[in-house]
C-alpha cells in the first residue's frame, strides 16, 4: 500500500480532506466548487485543476445543501422542452446537464406545458431558474418576475426588459439560408419545403432564411406538425412529392421529418438523391444512419444546453452578464443532395427539370 493510500480517509471525504489532499486551504476548496463564475475566476486553473483532481481521488462529492439553505436555493433547475421524446431536446438535456454538475446544480425536465402551467410550476419555490427550450407562443405567459429566466432558442428581442431575463439564440435562419443556397448551388431551381406549422420563434426563424435564400427560385410548400413525429412528416411529403410537378430538392424543417421523407420517396418510387435532394435540419444521430446520410444543418443542442446553464447559474448567484450572441450553425454534407446534371445523367428514368 502506497503513502497515498494510507492518507485517503476512512470516513466519508470532507472539503478539509479535499484542502489537504491538495495542499490549499479550506477556503481555496470553497471557491473551487462555488457556483458563481466570479468565485472560481478567484482561483489560478492550476489550482482548479489540482483541487478537483484530489476530489476525485477522494470521491469527494461538494455538499451544497447548506449553502443552498442560507441563500433561499433549492440547487435545482427546471428545463422545459418542447417535447421529450424529441432527439434534439435530448442532446439540450445532455449539455445542461454535465454544465449544472459544475455548478453544484440539478437539472428537473419536463415537456409540453402551456405557459400557466409551467407559471404555476415555476411559482411554488422549487426551482433556483429555468431553462425555456424552443418556446411556443402559449408558453410565454407570466413567469414569476423574480425567477432568473434563460430562453434558449429564442427570439432575444422578445425577452422582457428584466435583469433576470436571458435569451441563447441558435442561427438557424443562416442555417436554413446555407441549407438552401447549397441546392441553389447544385443547379436546383425548383425546391419544395416541408414547413412546421409550429409557432415558436425557432420555426418562424427557418421559414425567414429559407424565404431569403429561395429569392428567385420556385417554391412548392407543405405545412408539418413537428410534434406529429413520423407519420405526420410521411403523409406531408407523400403529398408534396406525389404532385405531377413535384420538385426535386426537398428543404425540411427537421431530420425526424427529413426521415419521413425518405420513407415517402421510397413508398413513391424515388430515389436518394438520383430522384430526389434532401436537406434536414439538427443533426441528430438518425441524420447519420439513414441511407444515404442526410446533408443537414447541424444545431449544437449540447453546446445551447451548457451555455445557457452556465448563463442562468450566473443569473441565479447575481452575476448580470450580458445577452450572448447567436450560437453558429454549420451545413454538413452528406450523400442525400446531388446536382441536376449529375441526377439526370444518372437516372434511369431520364432527363427531368430540376
Amino acid at each position: 500500500m502506497g503513502s497515498r493510500d494510507r492518507e485517503l480517509p476512512l470516513h466519508r471525504p470532507t472539503g478539509r480532506d479535499v484542502a489537504r489532499l491538495a495542499g490549499v486551504s479550506q477556503a481555496t476548496v470553497s471557491l473551487v466548487f462555488s457556483t458563481g463564475e466570479t468565485a472560481r475566476a478567484r482561483v489560478s486553473a492550476a489550482t482548479r485543476d489540482r483541487v478537483r483532481a484530489a476530489a476525485a481521488q477522494l470521491g469527494y462529492q461538494p455538499q451544497a445543501t447548506g449553502r443552498q439553505l442560507r441563500l433561499g436555493r433549492t440547487g435545482l433547475v427546471h428545463l422545459a422542452v418542447p417535447n421529450m421524446l424529441g432527439p434534439f431536446f435530448a442532446r439540450v438535456l445532455d449539455g445542461a446537464q454535465g454544465a449544472a454538475t459544475t455548478h453544484g446544480l440539478a437539472v428537473v425536465v419536463s415537456s409540453g406545458w402551456d405557459g400557466d402551467t409551467l407559471a404555476r410550476a415555476c411559482g411554488t419555490g422549487q426551482f433556483d431558474g429555468l431553462l425555456l427550450c424552443s418556446p411556443d407562443d402559449s408558453q410565454l405567459g407570466e413567469l414569476p418576475a423574480s425567477l432568473p429566466v434563460v430562453f434558449l432558442d429564442a427570439d432575444p428581442a422578445g425577452v422582457a426588459d428584466s435583469p433576470l431575463r436571458r435569451a441563447l439564440e441558435l442561427d438557424v435562419a443562416g442555417g436554413m439560408a446555407a441549407a438552401v443556397r447549397h441546392l441553389r448551388e447544385l443547379g436546383h431551381s425548383r425546391i419544395g419545403h416541408l414547413r412546421s406549422t409550429d409557432s415558436a420563434y425557432t420555426f418562424r426563424s427557418r421559414q425567414a432564411g429559407f424565404e431569403r435564400a429561395a429569392l428567385g427560385v420556385e417554391v412548392v410548400e407543405a405545412g408539418v406538425s413537428i410534434n406529429g413525429g413520423l407519420e405526420a412528416g410521411r403523409a406531408a411529403a407523400r403529398t408534396l412529392l406525389g404532385r405531377a410537378d413535384r420538385p426535386h430538392a426537398l428543404v425540411c424543417d427537421d431530420d425526424v421529418v427529413a426521415a419521413a421523407a425518405y420513407h415517402a420517396a421510397a413508398e413513391l418510387g424515388l430515389r436518394i438523391p438520383d430522384d430526389l435532394s434532401v436537406v434536414g435540419i439538427d443533426n441528430i444521430l438518425a441524420a447519420q444512419l439513414l441511407s444515404p446520410g442526410l446533408t443537414t444543418v447541424d444545431l449544437p443542442g449540447e453546446r445551447l444546453g451548457s451555455a445557457g446553464l452556465d448563463l442562468l447559474a450566473e443569473l441565479i448567484s447575481g452575476g448580470r452578464p450580458p445577452g450572448p450572441a447567436p450560437l453558429e450553425t454549420t451545413l454538413l454534407l452528406r450523400g442525400s443532395t446531388t446536382g441536376v446534371r449529375r441526377r439526370q445523367v444518372g437516372s434511369e428514368r431520364g432527363p427531368e427539370d430540376s
